[in-house]
């Protein structure tokens, strides 16, 4: 009878180190997967709250750029006698002349 008594000891042993083995790698897959499922969960949420969040408000338009300074009047008259020595000359025709003349004048 001793043997038996052994024998069932043996296995009796074996079998308790085995299911506390068996439970040490259930529970560390249950917190690697807990661990995955919550980050898979967070970026689930997060995309929903970014397809419901209302898009940013448009950038205000850059403020236009202040008009050019009139010029002075001598600079005016610099440049309108400029043009008239250059139709003068012939190197401006008479609509060349009318549209230098209107853009220096600004109007």
């Amino acid at each position: 009878m001793p043997g038996l008594l052994r024998g069932v000891a043996r296995t009796a042993v074996v079998a308790g180190t085995a299911t506390a083995v068996s439970g040490r790698v259930q529970r560390r897959q249950a917190e690697k997967y807990a661990e995955r499922d919550a980050n898979i969960y967070a970026q689930r949420e997060q995309a929903y709250y970014d397809q419901q969040a209302p898009p940013p408000p448009a950038p205000a338009p850059a403020p236009a750029a202040p008009p050019a300074p009139a010029a002075s009047s001598a600079d005016t008259i610099a440049q309108l006698k400029e043009l008239a020595e250059l139709k003068a000359q012939g190197i401006l025709t008479d609509e060349e002349f009318a549209a230098q003349k209107a853009k220096i004048l600004g109007t």
